[in-house]
C-alpha cells in the first residue's frame, strides 16, 4: 500500500494492538525494529495542562516567557497529572525514492494486572481531549478492558522483588546467638526429618491415606511435582540462616525464597530434587516462570525496551512534551531539573530528533505552527519525491484512523531528511555529503502546539516578530482588579510610575497576573528595588503599593515552577513564593539570567478562553 497525503489515504493501515494480540504482535515488531533506519514515535494524553487546549489553567502552558527549565517543569506537571491511552510506534526505512513504514498503535490502560498497587494510577481527563478521540471513534471500552497495562523500570524491579520466588546463595554469618541455635536446631531436624521420608523407599508403596497422613504431620507441600516444604521465617536474619542451614545439608535440596507483598521474606520453601539433572531443570524451570512473569509484568513497556536497545534515532514532535510522558509512564519518576532528565533519558534513549527543530533549519518552516502546516509547505515550495509504503494493512476496519499522527510525523521527517541530507548513509550516491544524525539530536523546543491541530491545506505560520530578550527584563505584576485588559492595565501603570510611560510591552499570563517586558536595560531591576524597599522616587511605588498592586522578578516566576506552586491562579502562586524565607526574589538575579524568545502574538489571548 502506497500512501501520498491524508488520513484519509492512511485509513487502516495502521495496525491497532489491544492486549488480545499484543503477543504476536511483539514478535513482528521486533523485526520491524531491527530492519528500521529509524523509528517514529506518537502518542495520544487523556490531556496536557501545556497543551493550546487548556483553558481552565492557561498560565501552566508553556509560554514564551518560560526559558527551558521552567518549560521542562510544566511539561513535567501534565506528566505526572495526566495518562498515556495510545502509543503509536512506526519504524521505517529508506528505499531509494520511498520510505518502507510499520506503523502500530498500542492501546494502553495503567491496570493492576498483579494486584500490587501498581500501576494503579488516578489520572485527570480534559474533555477537550476525550471528545477529540471520541470523534475519531475510539472505543473506551476496548482502552479500559483491552488496553495493555505496563510498569515502568522502577516498578518492575519493586515487583520482582514480591512476585516471584527466587534463588539465593548463602553467605558467611557472624556466630550464631543462642535464639539462632535454637532456631536452627528446630528447622535442621525438621528438614531432615522430612527428606528421610521422602527418600524412604518403604514409603513409596503406602496407600494414598498414609501418605496424606504424613504429608499433615511433616508440612509436606508439593512444587510442580516435586517434594516440597515451607519455613516460616520472621527477619532476614532467620531467612539467612535456614540458607545456610538448607545448603549443608544435602544438595539434593533447593531453597527459594518466597517474597511477601512488601517485598520481604514470607517463607523460605525447600524443593527436593531427585538427581543432578533433575537439580539442574529446576533451576531452568525457575528461571524461565521468572522471564514469564517480568514479561508479564512489562507489558507494553516491552515494546520501550525494544526501542532502547535498538540504538535506532528515534523521530518525534514537540519531544520534550512526549518524553516526559514516556519517561514518567516507563522509565522512572521524573527528575526535579531539566539537566538531570536529558541525562536519565540519554542512557535509554541515545539520539532523539524533534521534527520541531528540523523545521527550524529551513527558513519560513521555523514559524509553522503543526505539521499539517510544514508538510503542506513542502509539498508547495520543494520537489521532494517521496511516498511513504506500508506492506502491511490493519486488520478489520479500514477506516480506523487511529495512530496517522505517526504516519504524518514519518513523512515529514522523510521530505526534511533528504532536504536537509540526514538520510541514512546507505542510501545516499557515491561521494554525496550527509550529516550525522547526531548533530540534530536531543535538542528540544518547548512547544505548546499538538499533532491534533487542524489539517487545512493552508499553510498556517506565526507571522509575528520574535526577539530575544533577557529575563532581567521582565515583571510580574498582580494585585489588580479581574477583568482588567491588557490595554487598561497599561494604561493605568502608566499613571503609577514614570517606569512604565517607557517603550515596554504587557501581556495578561492568566485574569489575575501580567507580565511586563522593558525594552530599556536595567528598568525592571530598578524598579523592582524601589518597591521592594519601600524608598520612594516622587512617590510612585507608594502608590503601586497603596493600591494592592504587587511585583516580581523572573526569579519567584522559577520558584513557583520549580517548588511546584501550581496555584489555580498564578497571582496566589507568586504570593506563596514572596512567603517564603528565600531572600527578596523580587529583584532580579542577573547572574542567573537567561534568555527567552519573546512574541507578544503568541501569549494568550484570555477573551479567546
Amino acid at each position: 500500500m502506497v500512501a501520498s497525503s491524508g488520513k484519509h489515504r492512511w485509513g487502516g493501515a495502521v495496525k491497532q494492538i489491544t492486549k488480545s494480540n499484543f503477543s504476536a504482535a511483539l514478535q513482528q515488531i521486533k523485526v520491524h525494529i531491527q530492519d528500521a533506519d529509524f523509528i517514529a514515535v506518537s502518542s495520544q494524553k487523556t490531556g496536557d495542562l501545556a497543551a493550546s487546549s487548556s483553558h481552565r489553567y492557561p498560565w501552566r502552558r508553556i509560554l514564551p516567557i518560560d526559558i527551558a527549565e521552567t518549560a521542562y517543569l510544566k511539561a513535567k506537571l501534565a506528566a505526572e497529572t495526566f495518562e498515556l491511552l495510545q502509543f503509536a510506534v512506526c519504524p521505517f526505512r529508506f528505499q531509494g525514492s520511498k520510505v518502507v513504514a510499520f506503523p502500530y498503535n498500542f492501546h494502553l490502560f495503567p491496570r493492576d494486572e498483579l494486584n500490587l498497587g501498581m500501576p494503579s494510577y488516578s489520572f485527570s481527563c480534559q474533555t477537550s481531549f476525550l471528545a477529540s478521540m471520541a470523534r475519531e471513534g475510539f472505543d473506551f471500552n476496548v482502552s479500559i478492558y483491552d488496553g495493555i497495562s505496563y510498569l515502568s523500570r522502577a516498578q518492575e524491579s519493586i515487583a520482582k522483588e514480591r512476585t516471584t520466588p527466587r534463588v539465593y546463595s548463602s553467605s558467611s554469618s557472624p556466630s550464631p546467638s543462642v535464639a539462632d541455635s535454637i532456631f536452627i536446631g528446630r528447622i535442621k531436624s525438621r528438614v531432615e526429618n522430612w527428606r528421610n521420608a521422602c527418600k524412604d523407599p518403604c514409603n513409596m508403596a503406602d496407600g494414598s491415606l498414609a501418605k496424606s497422613l504424613r504429608k499433615l504431620i511433616l508440612g509436606g507441600e508439593v512444587y510442580g511435582s516435586r517434594p516440597s516444604l515451607s519455613i516460616d521465617v520472621c527477619s532476614d536474619r532467620q531467612v539467612q540462616l535456614a540458607l545456610e542451614m538448607v545448603t549443608h545439608i544435602s544438595d539434593d535440596l533447593v531453597p527459594l525464597v518466597v517474597p511477601d507483598k512488601s517485598g520481604g521474606a514470607k517463607s523460605v520453601r525447600v524443593v527436593l530434587t531427585s538427581s543432578e539433572e533433575d537439580k539442574n531443570l529446576l533451576m531452568s524451570e525457575i528461571q524461565n516462570l521468572e522471564e514469564e512473569q517480568n514479561l508479564k509484568v512489562r507489558g507494553f513497556r516491552e515494546v520501550i525496551d525494544l526501542i532502547s536497545s535498538s540504538k535506532k534515532p528515534i523521530i518525534a514532535y514537540n519531544c520534550l512534551h512526549d518524553f516526559t510522558f514516556i519517561h514518567s509512564k516507563f522509565i522512572s519518576p521524573l527528575q526535579p531539573s531539566l539537566n538531570e532528565f536529558m541525562c536519565s533519558l540519554r542512557l535509554v534513549f541515545s539520539n532523539i530528533v524533534d521534527v520541531s527543530h528540523l523545521l527550524k533549519e529551513i527558513g519560513p518552516l521555523r514559524k509553522a505552527r503543526n505539521l499539517p502546516a510544514a508538510l503542506s509547505y513542502l509539498k508547495r515550495q520543494f520537489f521532494v519525491p517521496i511516498d511513504v509504503e506500508i506492506p502491511q494493512l490493519a486488520d478489520g476496519n479500514s477506516n480506523n484512523n487511529h495512530g496517522h499522527n505517526v504516519l504524518k510525523l514519518t513523512r515529514v521527517f522523510a521530505k526534511l531528511g533528504i532536504l536537509l541530507k540526514i538520510v541514512p548513509d546507505c542510501q545516499t550516491s557515491l561521494g554525496q555529503h550527509t550529516v550525522p544524525i547526531e548533530e540534530y539530536a536531543n535538542i528540544f523546543y518547548p512547544i505548546s502546539n499538538s499533532l491534533q491541530e487542524s489539517e487545512a491545506d493552508d499553510v498556517d505560520f506565526h507571522m509575528d516578530n520574535v526577539r530575544k530578550i533577557s529575563t532581567d527584563d521582565l515583571v510580574f505584576i498582580w494585585g489588580f482588579r479581574e477583568g482588567t485588559s491588557a490595554a487598561e492595565l497599561k494604561n493605568h501603570l502608566r499613571q503609577t510610575h514614570s517606569v512604565f510611560s517607557e517603550d515596554i510591552e504587557l501581556q495578561l499570563v492568566d485574569k489575575t497576573c501580567a507580565v511586563v517586558v522593558f525594552q530599556k536595560s536595567g528598568s525592571a531591576e530598578a524598579l523592582l528595588k524601589e518597591i521592594g524597599s519601600g524608598m520612594t522616587n516622587s512617590t510612585a511605588p507608594s502608590k503601586i503599593i497603596s493600591e494592592g498592586l504587587k511585583a516580581a522578578g523572573y526569579e519567584a516566576y522559577k520558584k513557583v515552577c520549580r517548588l511546584g506552586m501550581w496555584e489555580a491562579e498564578l497571582a496566589d502562586s507568586l504570593d506563596c513564593a514572596l512567603s517564603e524565607p528565600s531572600g527578596d526574589l523580587t529583584i532580579s538575579s542577573g547572574e542567573d539570567a537567561s534568555e527567552i524568545y519573546w512574541s507578544s502574538e503568541s501569549m494568550i489571548d484570555l477573551n479567546d478562553l
